[in-house]
């Protein structure tokens, strides 16, 4: 099971290939050197996962910290959606030099509109990695997925999500729902 290389780039995201690493630098918290890559999840991510959804990471989703039966399950539920055809729903993770830090999920909708989501492990939180794999999964809803437009979402209380998704190009919209919704097209 492998995720289709991204043809292309997307004018409003900075160019990297999916799966390539990129090299973040930058000032204060956010350390030099930090390599991402998005990946297909493994059956032995089951640990990962759980500890991502835990903690901090989940005080703005929705939803309990998972469990360990959870989270095998939740891997196991990736993995027969990624062998799906046509893939309708991609979960990849989000690797730091080997260590998964993060989940990005990109689902297709009707007329051409995707929905971009993402968490990362608390711990992991103001060093970059999720606004490099956003931008990442930009590139590929474009180019690979085919994807027209795209749409996310984020809780009030939680305005660094909405941080990442601006760097990411994305635009606010207002509130729908108690969210904040943020809108994203193929055209510059």
């Amino acid at each position: 099971m492998g995720v289709p290389p991204v043809r292309g780039s997307h004018p409003r995201v900075p160019s990297r290939r999916l799966g390539e690493p990129a090299v973040l630098s930058g000032s204060g918290s956010r350390p030099r050197g930090i390599v991402t890559a998005l990946r297909p999840l493994a059956s032995s991510d089951a640990p990962a996962i759980r500890r991502i959804y835990s903690g901090t990471a989940v005080t703005f989703l929705g939803r309990p910290e998972m469990t360990d039966p959870e989270a095998e399950e939740y891997v196991v539920r990736v993995r027969e959606w990624a062998a799906a055809d046509p893939i309708e729903q991609y979960i990849l993770g989000v690797d730091i030099g080997g260590d998964l830090v993060g989940v990005v999920k990109l689902g297709r909708r009707p007329g051409g509109h995707g929905r971009l989501s993402y968490v990362v492990r608390g711990d992991c939180w103001d060093r970059g990695y999720a606004t490099s794999a956003v931008r990442d999964l930009v590139v590929f809803a474009f180019t690979t997925a085919g994807l027209e437009s795209l749409g996310a979402k984020h809780h009030p209380g939680n305005p660094a999500s909405g941080r990442v998704l601006t760097k990411a190009g994305f635009t606010r919209l207002g509130i729908r729902h108690g969210m904040i919704e943020y809108h994203l097209t193929d055209r510059p």
